[in-house]
């Protein structure tokens, strides 16, 4: 028997047996304790505020439409300088969940979306919008002015 998983620092499990055929709609907000793990997890100065709402939609048997709209307000490091900078974000999103076929990734559109698998019984719909806070942290934080001056070139190799 092998070992579960571990835990996301915002887990919210919702079992696929309690999905019916409507739309499921569930309100989720992180607590100071989690912020505080989700920020030492993305190396970000503080996580002063991460709110979502999910919705999910079966889409056959063991397929799961999750739509989100997530809100955040982070504080990242400046590349240049180490002084925070402040972000607020808001995006809505989809994440498809359904059974993992073996060796094999199912495509439901041209762009290649692909269908991310199902963990047993139930999926993590905090972990899915934790992944989706993730994909719009600013790789590159600048705060305002920043900037690294060009290396002298005295004109050779140019």
């Amino acid at each position: 028997m092998s070992d579960p998983a571990p835990l996301s620092e915002f887990c919210r499990r919702v079992e696929l047996s309690r999905l019916g055929n409507r739309v499921a709609i569930y309100p989720i907000v992180a607590s100071a304790e989690e912020r505080l793990a989700l920020a030492r997890r993305f190396d970000l100065l503080a996580l002063d505020h991460l709110e979502a709402e999910v919705q999910l939609q079966r889409m056959g048997e063991r397929s799961v439409r999750l739509e989100g709209r997530l809100v955040a307000k982070v504080v990242q490091a400046c590349v240049v300088t180490l002084e925070p900078v402040a972000n607020e974000l808001a995006e809505r999103f989809t994440v498809l969940f359904g059974a993992e076929e073996p060796r094999s990734r199912v495509v439901l559109e041209p762009e290649g979306e692909i269908v991310e698998p199902i963990d047993g019984d139930s999926i993590d719909i905090g972990e899915a919008v934790v992944q989706q806070l993730a994909s719009l942290l600013d790789p590159y934080p600048r705060a305002a002015g920043a900037y690294l001056e060009a290396p002298y070139s005295d004109g050779v190799g140019c």
